[in-house]
């Protein structure tokens, strides 16, 4: 009998579960994200996304799951990646002035969760987690040619964070970040937190950079060709700790990770470890608020944007999952340029709020020439450019834990060193 009641009130609970799934309204984006997202309306985009003088968006392509990197091809076509359905599409150019893509189609599927996309010499590049491959394509005729080849395979791909970007250097060779396996650990493969740097042909790898736990997004800057990478601090420090980053990368760069947090600040887990890296490890150049989760980084290079952007960075922001109060995903999404002078930043004021709970969140950023157009989907509606408006800590130096390493000391100060940055 008690068995029986039981079985009753289990079903009934699943029925009331699944009306209120059915009836949730579309502004609950967590919901809609485990139902495949939220249909990009643009009147209500238009609500809910401000934008600054000389910039505009439309509603560019809908109907891509989980999209996610985006690359303009020399056509002027947009390529983007869809990890989930293991596809790259392609959309058409607006050449008919409406402001959204003439058409669109599938030219790569069957891989792997691709993510980032490059192009070099005719061919196009896919990263998937533990490759890189590669195809001939004409961006004219539109079409790929031959057959699909990894021609690196083997790329750690074990753990949490398995994004692949890559793009072009200025030298000619591929780079390609592999991000940490783990929250906080101490990695088996020198490969994962770290930077590459590939051949075009595969056949040469070396590691570029450390200690950077998952740096989705980078570019090379056109003022100074400086290279430069956002980074995704730890989870389960808290609201405000530790603050996301904007590195400079250099050569065999060590940027802390998992010893050190921020500008110096020892991990609580390990940062007493004995690493003759921690006394050498790179501050950021600037600190974003903690657990935004910056992805998509890029330099406007065009001269066709609004003067004051001139060479700045655009920044998407994923969102928050490790804190209370959420950030760019309820309170504000956000959008803004960063100026970088002498290797140095020297604005970052962002200039955009908008309710992200009820439109999507931010995954890659890509500047076309001309009027700006966010190509928007089902899943990541505001699909551009992102920063956290009025919420950046301040800039610190090194701390005196780092400088005692520097001396010869070796010692931790008692207690610690607290991050000294507040968000404001």
């Amino acid at each position: 009998m008690i068995k029986k009641i039981l079985i009753r009130l289990a079903a009934v609970l699943l029925l009331g579960a699944g009306v209120v799934y059915l009836i949730m309204p579309p502004v609950n984006v967590p919901i809609q994200i485990l139902r495949g997202g939220v249909q990009a309306d643009e009147l209500v985009l238009a609500d809910r996304i401000s934008l600054p003088d000389g910039f505009s968006f439309t509603v560019f392509a809908t109907d891509l799951p989980r999209v996610r990197t985006m690359l303009v091809t020399e056509a002027g076509d947009l390529l983007a990646t869809t990890p989930r359905t293991g596809e790259v599409h392609l959309l058409y150019r607006d050449s008919s002035g409406d402001g959204a893509a003439d058409d669109a189609t599938v030219i790569l599927s069957d891989l792997d969760r691709p993510f980032g996309l490059e192009f070099l010499d005719g061919w196009l590049y896919v990263a998937e987690p533990d490759a890189i491959g590669r195809i001939r394509f004409d961006p004219s005729a539109r079409k790929v040619s031959g057959s699909y080849e990894r021609i690196v395979t083997g790329i750690p791909s074990e753990g949490r964070h398995i994004s692949r970007t890559i793009a072009l250097g200025p030298d000619g060779w591929l780079y390609v970040t592999v991000g940490s396996s783990c929250n906080v650990c101490i990695e088996k493969d020198p490969r994962q937190a770290a930077m590459l740097r590939i051949s075009p042909d595969g056949k040469q790898q070396e590691i570029y950079a450390t200690g950077l736990r998952n740096s989705v997004g980078f570019d090379w800057s056109p003022r100074d060709g400086a290279l430069y990478a956002v980074d995704n601090g730890r989870d389960m420090l808290g609201d405000d700790f530790p603050p996301e980053e904007l590195n400079r990368i250099v050569r065999d760069g060590f940027y802390g990770w998992p010893f050190i947090n921020g500008f110096g600040a020892p991990d609580p887990e390990l940062g007493t470890a004995n690493d003759p890296r921690i006394a050498d490890a790179i501050d950021p150049v600037y600190g974003l608020r903690a657990h935004n989760a910056p992805l998509g980084m890029r330099f406007l290079r065009s001269g066709k944007y609004p003067q004051a952007y001139h060479h700045d960075a655009l920044v998407a922001l994923h969102g928050s999952w490790n804190r209370r109060e959420k950030t760019a995903i309820k309170s504000y999404g956000c959008t803004g340029p960063m100026t970088v002078r002498s290797s140095k930043v020297t604005s970052w004021p962002g200039f955009s709020r908008t309710a992200m709970s009820s439109v999507g969140r931010s995954i890659s950023s890509k500047a076309r020439p001309g009027k700006f157009s966010s190509p928007t989907t089902s899943t990541a509606p505001s699909t551009g450019w992102s920063i956290q408006t009025g919420s950046l800590p301040e800039t610190l130096g090194p701390t005196p834990y780092r400088q005692a390493l520097k001396s010869g000391s070796g010692s931790q100060p008692s207690g610690g060193v607290a991050f000294g940055g507040t968000p404001r």
